[in-house]
């Protein structure tokens, strides 16, 4: 056998339990609208952004 070899016979007819309790995936699914409200306007935002890229030393 060589790196990364395996027995095949290990491989075949694996069983697995499937009576173990399933996970609800779903159980905290929500349909619904997300609204942000903002004081500031798109160009305030911007000169605060430049205003921290100036202040990394950028």
């Amino acid at each position: 056998m060589g790196f990364g070899s395996y027995d095949e016979s290990e491989q075949k007819d694996q069983n697995v339990e499937t009576d173990a309790a399933a996970v609800d995936v779903h159980g905290n699914d929500h349909d619904g609208d997300v609204e942000f409200e903002f004081d500031e306007t798109g160009s305030s935002l911007i000169d605060r952004l430049n205003d921290m890229k100036d202040d990394d030393g950028n």
